[in-house]
């Protein structure tokens, strides 16, 4: 019997693992463990992943896998599984995640003897750890990064347009893996439903998002993907997050376009910076949990539940923050300057501590994965690598006015504001009290006044900096 061991890699493309094990398989095996822990604060992305195993084992089956979904501990049930069915070999993708590494070397040391392994490459690029400056170290700041990284993948890779496989399935209901999503991987309360609305996870549709954006969508991507309002970004994102799609085949795609621009460009270099935030993982991995720059350890913050909750329910009084922070309850995404603006609110306006942030968009956004969550907000909080200073604080209200002009994104995610003038639209606190009754609107009723003074919060952001800075 031969096993492929499912990861975070629900395709049939470009998929090392699955290529070898169809191969050398007469008897093929697939499985999937659900770890419940690894869960237990991303219940946003439990929908995702439901689906994308319903579809993935209709694949499978046609493929001629039988498809296991067992719970627990990783390490624990492949030693069980690998003895009651007689595994002779395993296939699975590398995953380059500090804990996922040392899970392999412990699958490594222990089935070493008596498997044969073949460990595929991961979801990125290359392997994090082969992209080091000239003396060794590693790179701490994006351009020269990505620079050096993007040679090193093109002189060492022959990068073809990728041919996409016809994938077919076997479009039929197996109840025992029904079941298991209900009784075991979705929560009680069917909150993700509305998901539905938005979004269609599998290969499939990866590959059509991807082909449509760069034929079709991409032509004025360096201006469109800045503005909330209007389809501008792939939204390749959670696809991604479950390797759907990799991002060899994106790069793949993007490098055999014959007449590229600055916005091929502006588009490709956002995978870059994915690459970036697992080098950065990688290499300094004390950042899932602690700040990079250390003097930041020291750093006074606010302990305030109150406001942290109306900034999670979207209720600060800043029409695009808290359009920002719906979009993502209503979606689970959230456009990523909006990311930005909505990041930047919380450690500087509000000043709570980022890790508060990052918990929330870890159990909130389909498209979560360690290294981009912690580098970004690490980044917006001035205590990363190539960090945006501190003393950086967007301002919601210009921030609202050019890249929301009409006020049509926050228009769509608070109704109530609908009636507001465009040029109060990111005020609306500004709004003269017969304008107000003409229009038929109550600050208070209709909406909310603005938790903090913008600029209050900012000289109380900047001081507290500043006082870090003299320690």
């Amino acid at each position: 019997m031969n096993l492929y061991w499912i990861r975070s890699d629900f395709r049939v493309n470009n998929n090392d693992a699955l290529e070898q094990a169809l191969k050398n398989s007469e008897k093929k095996l697939a499985l999937y463990i659900y770890n419940s822990e690894k869960f237990q604060k991303r219940s946003a992305q439990k929908w995702w992943l439901s689906q994308t195993i319903i579809k993935y084992e209709r694949v499978l089956s046609a493929l001629g896998f039988t498809l296991h979904l067992l719970k627990g501990n990783e390490y624990e049930v492949l030693k069980k599984f690998v003895k009651d069915y007689n595994i002779r070999q395993l296939y699975y993708n590398k995953i380059f995640e500090p804990k996922e590494l040392e899970l392999d070397k412990k699958i490594s040391k222990y089935f070493n003897l008596n498997l044969k392994i073949f460990a595929g490459k991961s979801n990125l690029l290359q392997n994090p750890f082969d992209v080091k400056k000239n003396d060794g170290t590693p790179f701490q700041v994006f351009t020269p990064f990505w620079k050096n990284a993007e040679i090193s993948y093109l002189n060492n890779n022959n990068i073809e347009k990728p041919k996409f496989k016809n994938i077919k399935n076997i479009n039929t209901k197996n109840k025992k893996i029904s079941d298991f999503i209900e009784n075991t991987i979705l929560p009680k309360k069917k909150w993700h439903k509305k998901f539905e609305n938005t979004w269609n996870p599998g290969e499939n549709q990866a590959i059509e998002v991807l082909k449509k954006f760069m034929d079709q969508n991409i032509s004025n991507y360096s201006k469109n993907r800045d503005i909330p309002s209007i389809f501008g970004t792939s939204k390749l994102s959670p696809h991604i997050a479950f390797g759907e799609i990799t991002s060899e085949t994106i790069y793949s795609y993007f490098n055999n376009i014959k007449k590229k621009n600055i916005n091929h460009r502006k588009f490709i270099n956002e995978i870059g910076w994915r690459e970036f935030s697992y080098h950065l993982l990688n290499h300094f991995p004390q950042i899932e949990k602690r700040n990079l720059r250390t003097q930041f350890d020291k750093f006074i913050w606010s302990n305030d539940k109150v406001k942290l909750e109306k900034w999670k329910k979207g209720e600060t009084g800043y029409p695009i923050v808290d359009a920002g922070m719906r979009e993502l309850y209503e979606t689970g995404w959230m456009h990523n300057r909006v990311r930005m603006i909505t990041s930047s609110f919380l450690v500087k306006h509000l000043r709570i501590n980022w890790k508060e942030g990052e918990s929330f968009f870890r159990d909130s956004l389909l498209d979560f994965n360690i290294g981009n969550n912690v580098c970004g907000w690490q980044w917006v909080s001035g205590c990363g690598a190539d960090a945006a200073p501190y003393f950086r604080i967007f301002n919601p209200i210009l921030q609202g006015e050019k890249f929301d002009k009409d006020g049509l994104y926050v228009k769509k995610w608070i109704p109530s504001l609908q009636s507001i003038p465009n040029k109060l639209i990111h005020k609306p606190w500004e709004i003269d009290n017969v304008t107000a009754k003409k229009i038929g609107f109550d600050l208070e009723k209709d909406y909310y006044k603005p938790i903090v003074d913008h600029k209050i919060a900012r000289n109380e952001a900047l001081a507290a900096f500043k006082k870090l800075r003299s320690k």
